[in-house]
């Protein structure tokens, strides 16, 4: 499984968690097997600053992502993920090793999409109206 954490820094795993999917600048790659983490990679976000609404769900999954861990999302971004067969969770939040950690455990898991109106919740549409 590779899991993909929307970041505000490059620290890898001790690099905190953005409640912004499409507005972050890195992603952190995770690769996990048998509840094990393997390699860790981070890569810049290619539509940061200039979010572009929809393209963030296909870049994610060009990066072979399975899950997509996040602070919030909206409703269009949650089933763009799902048409994507990335399975987005939202609610994350810590380092990206406490998001991953409690995501293994079953701690998180789902995702709500946040109204388009809340600050804050990552949506895509947030800043676009």
């Amino acid at each position: 499984m590779r899991i993909a954490v929307s970041t505000d820094t490059m620290h890898g795993l001790d690099a905190s968690v953005s409640p912004h999917f499409g507005r972050c600048p890195f992603y952190i790659l995770i690769d996990v097997q048998d509840g094990q983490i393997g390699s860790v990679e981070t890569v810049a976000n290619p539509y940061f600053p200039e979010h572009v609404p929809g393209v963030v769900p296909q870049f994610i999954h060009s990066q072979g992502a399975n899950v997509m861990l996040t602070g919030g999302m909206g409703y269009r971004a949650v089933s763009l993920f799902e048409e994507y067969g990335i399975r987005p969770v939202t609610g994350a939040s810590g380092t990206v090793r406490q998001a991953l950690e409690a995501f293994l455990q079953g701690q998180l898991a789902g995702a709500a999409p946040c109204h388009e109106s809340t600050h804050g919740c990552g949506d895509e549409h947030e800043h676009h109206r």
